[in-house]
């Protein structure tokens, strides 16, 4: 998958066996011909487990596929006997939040402790969002959201303002531990891109790029509504590249405003991004501001990693924003006000022209606080500390 959490599971593992250690990854694959295939991976063995179709269904349909998801990968693992199956840990890397049961077992036929790496807090930003009520379905979630939990030795949140929301988790049971564990993102050379933007409507212009999910989490209205309030400038453009559930609304609502400095792009492969960002000049990050967790999202990483700075519309409170305003790698925007986000573009476009430090810094704090090599480290000494 290109999404950014395939990509971060993809790069801790080979980080993993570059360590020295012998990783085994599973892989729900809703697309696989067969029921089980071991492969191959740049020393990584990847068990293939085809499970329900999850992608481009309803909701309910998605509910029901991710419920019986663990069934089929769990029966899968412990049916083919050929598998050799003893590890000395379990990491699981989660949304999904159905992914206890599968901890669950793996943990008891190994003896062995487990890391649950948590990334977005499920269903809570589904409730603040109000994409659900406190109905059924919401407490009816919250119960596999805490087998997760509960499956869990070990919980690594993505920033310290998430630490509070386990503190009930961490009491429930002696040995538990919580502890923050940074997003990171491998190292990724530059390989070309099959988008080329001086061969598009965008050429010569400073481009302010979103490559990612447009999701309902996401809030990307805002984004069309700052490409509109720029549409009489023609040194600036828009370049909006993924997929998800908005994808195809935001296409067409841009053709219908006549936005001739946006353009949209499928999604790329993740080997494709770093070309792709050197040929901007502003990263975008883009959150519904009624999130009340915290987040720092995979993108805003990759951004980094390129030495591109970020214009950021986020919730109040979020961790991300200190960050930003302190290592001085962008702008930081807490009201979903377009009139305020475009003062704030055309201030990031004076710190691109003027601040030739500005890519350097960015660099820096990407290699500072989200190297895998850290990670990997970090998982592996609280695993240990657990036998």
């Amino acid at each position: 998958m290109r999404s950014s959490g395939a990509v971060q599971v993809r790069d801790l593992a080979l980080e993993f066996a570059r360590q020295g250690h012998e990783v085994s990854v599973v892989v729900p694959s809703p697309d696989s011909e067969i029921d089980f295939k071991v492969e191959a991976f740049h020393g990584v063995e990847l068990l293939r487990i085809r499970v329900p179709q999850n992608k481009n269904i309803s909701y309910v349909q998605r509910a029901v596929s991710e419920a019986l998801m663990p069934v089929s990968v769990v029966r899968a693992l412990f049916w083919h006997s050929s598998l050799n199956m003893e590890w000395d840990g379990v990491v699981c890397y989660a949304p999904s939040i159905f992914l206890g049961p599968i901890v669950k077992a793996l943990k008891i036929a190994n003896r062995c402790p487990s890391y649950l790496i948590i990334r977005d807090i499920f269903p809570q930003w589904a409730l603040d969002m109000g994409l659900m009520s406190k109905g059924i379905p919401y407490h009816l979630l919250k119960m596999v959201e805490g087998y997760l939990y509960g499956a869990s030795d070990v919980i690594g949140v993505q920033t310290a303002g998430n630490l509070h929301y386990f503190s009930e988790w961490l009491k429930r049971k002696k040995g538990r531990r919580l502890e923050v564990l940074q997003n990171w993102l491998a190292e990724a050379p530059d390989k070309g891109c099959s988008i080329t933007v001086d061969r598009t409507a965008l050429s010569g212009r400073k481009i302010f790029v979103y490559a990612g999910n447009m999701g309902r989490a996401q809030g990307m209205d805002i984004i069309l509504d700052l490409a509109d309030a720029f549409r009489n400038d023609a040194s600036v453009g828009f370049l909006l590249v993924g997929r998800g559930s908005e994808a195809d609304r935001l296409r067409v609502d841009a053709e219908n405003r006549g936005l001739d400095n946006t353009l949209f792009f499928d999604e790329i492969e993740p080997e494709e991004i770093p070309g792709l960002y050197c040929q901007c000049h502003v990263g975008l990050v883009v959150l519904d501001p009624r999130h009340k967790t915290h987040n720092i999202p995979g993108k805003f990483l990759s951004y980094m990693q390129a030495g591109l700075p970020v214009l950021a519309t986020i919730n109040p409170g979020n961790d991300l924003v200190k960050l930003i305003e302190t290592k001085r790698v962008g702008i930081a925007c807490l009201e979903a006000e377009v009139s305020l986000l475009h003062q704030a573009a055309y201030s990031m476009l004076e710190m691109v022209r003027n601040e030739q430090e500005l890519s350097t810094r960015c660099k820096a704090l990407w290699h500072e606080q989200f190297s895998v090599e850290a990670v990997a480290r970090q998982i592996t000494l609280a695993l240990d500390g657990l036998k």
